[in-house]
Parts: structure tokens; C-alpha cells; sequence
């Protein structure tokens, strides 16, 4: 079993591949947006695997069709709630939907557990940082650079798919060096 995180999704949403967006989506159409993220998903996520979705699941689209992506979508899901829950507060999550969570991460092949905190808004500074606790989030679309503890889990920032904390310590790893060099690098590592 994998642990996956992903963010803003927006199914249903026509409005993500807008010119009035800041980063807009390279698709086609509403179609071709949410065929390509079910896509991406399921060839990740096997049915067994869970999935924390910091919000925004679905936007500018039916509840039917919010419920229709949803039952396509591998895994256990589970929600903290993003600004836009209309319709994602409505589907059948595996778990109660929550503000923000404190979660540890260690699935099959990771040395240790990741502690995380997990909101759809970003911190400035959130409980058990100073302990090392990595903070994920949602809501930017991209547009927040990550640092060595924190970053973007929105599939704007990940190739419009889930990620895992594997992947996520790596990519901290890398702004650790560049903030703070091979000594910052070296105790994300060891963390991990």
C-alpha cells in the first residue's frame, strides 16, 4: 500500500484552462482536462492505496458529475476540505473530512515515518515544525516556490497527478541544498 497526496484537482471545472487563470491548464476542453487527471491517477493509485486530497476536489460542475469522477478514481480517499466544497463535502470520502490534519507517513520501502501537516492553505509556520513535521498543501496552484519544508502537493505543481512522500522529501531535499547547502541537505536526508 502507497500513501498518495494531490490537491486542486478542479474536476468539472472549464474555468482551469481559462486565460483569466494565472497558470491555465493545457487542455482542450472540460473532457480532456478530467480524462487526462483520471488518467494520471489511476495509473499511479492502485485500489488499495490511500489518497489524501487537500481540496478543491470539483468546481463548476454538477454533483452528478462530481460523483461520476469520484467512482473512477483507485484508492481510499480521504479530504481535507479546500474553499471550493460544494460538491466534494457530498461524496462518499473514507474518512470524516477535515481543516487540517497531522499525519505519519511510512509506507513499504521508506526508512522512517514522514510526519506531515496537512491544510489546503499554506502556513507561514504550523504545529511540530521546529520538530521537523513537513507541511503539504493546496489552494497556490503552482504559484508558491516550495522550501526545504514545505511545498504544493496541487496537481499544477506535479504534472497534474498524485504524489507520494518519497517524492516530496526529494524535492525538499533539493531546496535545502540550494537554501542552505550540503549541511541542510544532509539532515532532511537523515530525517528520511
Amino acid at each position: 500500500m502507497t500513501t498518495y497526496l494531490v490537491s486542486d484537482t478542479h474536476f468539472g471545472h472549464l474555468g482551469m484552462m481559462s486565460d483569466r487563470m494565472a497558470r491555465p491548464r493545457p487542455f482542450a476542453s472540460r473532457e480532456e482536462h478530467d480524462e487526462t487527471l483520471i488518467g494520471l491517477w489511476n495509473n499511479r493509485v492502485r485500489r488499495d492505496d490511500t489518497v489524501i486530497h487537500l481540496g478543491d476536489f470539483a468546481y463548476g460542475c454538477s454533483l452528478s458529475h462530481a460523483q461520476a469522477v469520484f467512482s473512477r478514481l483507485n484508492g481510499k480517499k480521504f479530504l481535507i476540505r479546500g474553499n471550493h466544497e460544494q460538491r466534494g463535502e457530498r461524496l462518499d470520502w473514507a474518512g470524516p473530512i477535515r481543516d487540517v490534519a497531522r499525519v505519519s507517513v511510512q509506507d513499504s520501502g521508506m526508512r522512517r515515518p514522514v510526519d506531515l501537516w496537512l491544510s489546503h492553505f499554506a502556513h507561514v509556520t504550523w504545529p511540530d515544525a521546529h520538530r521537523g513535521r513537513l507541511h503539504l498543501y493546496g489552494h497556490s496552484h503552482g504559484s508558491l516556490a516550495p522550501t526545504a519544508r514545505s511545498c504544493d502537493v496541487g496537481v499544477d505543481a506535479w504534472r497534474f497527478r498524485p504524489v507520494t512522500a518519497p517524492e516530496i522529501q526529494e524535492l525538499l531535499a533539493d531546496v535545502a541544498r540550494r537554501e542552505g547547502g550540503p549541511a541542510a541537505a544532509a539532515a532532511l536526508a537523515e530525517a528520511a
